[in-house]
């Protein structure tokens, strides 16, 4: 390998972080928004938007700050992370695809896909 191509590596490699990091922060906001467009004190499922809302935007925040600061995680820990957020992000997909409109839904639906494509740089 040259130092060129390793070079090279890297450079995707921060590029893929980036763009996983952004669609968390994307997602958080949307989410976090989502969740305070519900009623508190509305029905059942109003209770599980607001929740789901919350949660995910919770985790893509922490999972923004795990790839956005040094940190001391390893490969290990970082795709650990990754895929707890991808896979809350997929839940929460799923809840808000049940109420006409959600973009919060498409949102979340891309940033699971960044998690997922960011997991296979760490191979």
């Amino acid at each position: 390998m040259t130092s060129t191509t390793s070079q090279q590596e890297l450079f995707r490699f921060l590029e893929d972080r980036f763009a996983c990091a952004q669609a968390c922060t994307e997602c958080a906001r949307a989410c976090a928004l989502r969740a305070s467009l519900v009623d508190p004190d509305g029905t059942e499922e109003q209770e599980l938007l607001r929740r789901k809302g919350i949660m995910c935007a919770e985790v893509c925040d922490a999972t923004c700050r795990v790839l956005s600061e040094e940190n001391h995680l390893d490969e290990a820990g970082i795709r650990v992370q990754l895929e707890w957020c991808r896979s809350v992000c997929l839940e929460s997909a799923q809840v808000f695809d049940r109420h006409a409109g959600e973009d919060a839904a498409k949102v979340c639906r891309e940033c699971a896909q960044a998690c997922t494509d960011f997991m296979a740089t760490l191979v």
